[in-house]
């Protein structure tokens, strides 16, 4: 017959002990906290604990929580100070039946509780104490809080004013109901607590970027949108117009606020942000992540249309073709997923006249008039381009004004004035127009995207 094989007492504890290193363990995984927070957060519910049950009114306890062992130690905190300086006053002893003879449980279950988060160092129980209270509680000498010089040497040798002595207190594993719940409420609150700041930190961190979420729900205009660990608002400021959102469509969203509050991080979320159009292209163009190709200046009207000036940081590199892709594959994944907002692609140029030529596109401009010291610029364009120039209800110059940066102003000239234009202009302007052409009959679907290449 087999024995049966009985667990000694040590045994058993190193067992209890490794499941609660194990609960602690996985709580902090969960939650996505730091397990010296919830530690610390045990330890302050312990001493509070403590002090309820077995401390006096007044006392500064101290737990001391081994996360290995399992075990606890309890301190009592003193404070070294002049006795000329404070008023000794004995604080009445009320006994705790006395106390609670006219009280309900509620209410005794809640007194326990702000004393549990006062000890524990909670901001959101403990009470504010007004001026009087806090001038009387520094003029008082409390023999459970505070020691003489010599009360402190005869404890510790070589103590002095302001120094902090603690004493050790007799171990306890037993306590009362109300003890034990208010410690629970304690914990479960600085939890919280500790998770809305490590997701807070979490997503300031993320502010700026693009992610990926699904929309949870509607209500009135304003669109809350699952992000993976927390939910962020898309509120109509923000959204494209004419652009519909359903419950549990997919939606790329741009980072552009992350707030600290008091249910979790505010996180404002945006569709209509210029860098919105910077990071898509930043997914969908590889030289542009690997810093080949870069975005100088993006102008944006979401949800209509946006122009982005671009130039490469090494030779033979094609920033314009780049950004397209082959048969207009890259800037196509990004149009559609800003919902069809036409987009043009320009080369950036340091010479700002040719620029802000390139930034009218797809208008042709015969010369640009320069003021630098007000930073205007008058652009002629022939008569019958005007119109195109200019753009429905002024949207190509304005756009055009954001990219460069410039006031623009835009002139028709006649058909015999194009004869004036240097020949270096003109020369300029034929293989830009034949560079174009080629483009657009090797990548049809291109041709509106690419038409500012100059």
């Amino acid at each position: 017959m087999a024995r049966k094989k009985v667990k000694t007492t040590e045994e058993e504890q190193s067992e209890s002990t490794g499941d609660f290193g194990r609960a602690i363990t996985a709580l902090c995984e969960e939650k996505g906290i730091s397990k010296d927070r919830v530690i610390e957060t045990i330890e302050a519910a312990l001493s509070a604990a403590y002090k309820k049950d077995y401390g006096k009114r007044g006392q500064n306890i101290r737990a001391d929580f081994d996360a290995v062992s399992g075990a606890t130690k309890f301190f009592l905190v003193k404070e070294v100070v002049d006795e000329t300086t404070r008023e000794f006053v004995v604080e009445e002893e009320i006994s705790e039946a006395e106390e609670g003879a006219d009280k309900t449980e509620k209410e005794k279950t809640k007194e326990a509780a702000v004393e549990v988060a006062e000890t524990a160092g909670d901001p959101s129980f403990a009470k504010a104490p007004t001026g009087e209270d806090e001038e009387e509680k520094l003029a008082r000498f409390n023999p459970e809080r505070d020691l003489t010089v010599e009360e402190a040497v005869a404890i510790k040798k070589g103590a002095k004013l302001g120094d902090v002595v603690e004493i050790e207190l007799p171990q306890k594993s037993d306590y009362g109901r109300v003890a034990a719940q208010t410690a629970k409420q304690v914990i479960i609150q600085r939890i919280r607590e500790a998770e809305r700041d490590a997701m807070y930190d979490e997503y300031k961190n993320k502010e700026g970027e693009l992610l990926s979420g699904v929309i949870q729900r509607v209500e009135g205009r304003n669109v809350f949108v699952d992000i993976g660990k927390s939910v962020g608002v898309l509120f109509p400021s923000e959204q494209i117009e004419r652009e519909n959102y359903r419950i549990g469509q997919r939606v790329k969203v741009y980072v552009s606020k992350v707030d600290a509050g008091t249910r979790g991080p505010g996180i404002t979320l945006s569709r209509t942000d210029p860098e919105m159009v910077r990071k898509m292209f930043e997914l969908e163009v590889p030289e542009i992540f690997a810093g080949t190709v870069e975005i100088k200046s993006i102008a944006r009207e979401a949800g209509e249309r946006s122009k982005i000036a671009v130039s490469s940081t090494e030779e033979g590199i094609d920033p314009i073709g780049s950004c397209v892709g082959q048969k207009g594959t890259r800037v196509q994944a990004v149009i559609d997923e800003l919902g069809g907002e036409k987009i043009d692609i320009i080369l950036w140029n340091n010479d700002i006249a040719k620029f802000i030529s390139a930034a009218l596109s797809p208008a042709k401009v015969l010369k640009v008039n320069l003021n630098e010291d007000q930073k205007e610029a008058m652009a002629v364009v022939p008569e019958d381009q005007l119109s195109l120039a200019i753009g429905k209800r002024g949207q190509n110059v304005r756009l055009a004004a954001k990219l460069t940066g410039w006031k623009i102003d835009i002139s028709g000239a006649k058909i015999e004035e194009k004869e004036e234009i240097a020949p270096e202009e003109k020369k300029t302007d034929e293989e830009s127009e034949k560079n174009q052409k080629e483009v657009a009959e090797n990548e049809p679907a291109d041709a509106e995207a690419v038409a500012g290449k100059e």
